[in-house]
């Protein structure tokens, strides 16, 4: 799985953070970021749903 974050959408919603917390993180002007060690989803099952979640749809996740 690859995980990527357009951060020139991404608006800073935080619903991937709170989706998928072991995966995605906020940097400090609030964007979302791909916590390091964790961009191939860190076997985590929620990673669709945050993409999801994201209301402007910046999360892209990718099979390997």
């Amino acid at each position: 799985m690859r995980i990527a974050i357009d951060q020139d959408v991404c608006i800073g919603s935080g619903q991937c953070v709170l989706t998928a917390p072991k995966v995605f993180t906020q940097d400090d002007d609030g964007f979302s970021q791909v916590l390091p060690g964790s961009e191939d989803g860190a076997g985590d099952p929620l990673v669709r749903e945050a993409a999801r979640a994201c209301p402007v749809q910046a999360i892209t996740v990718e099979d390997a």
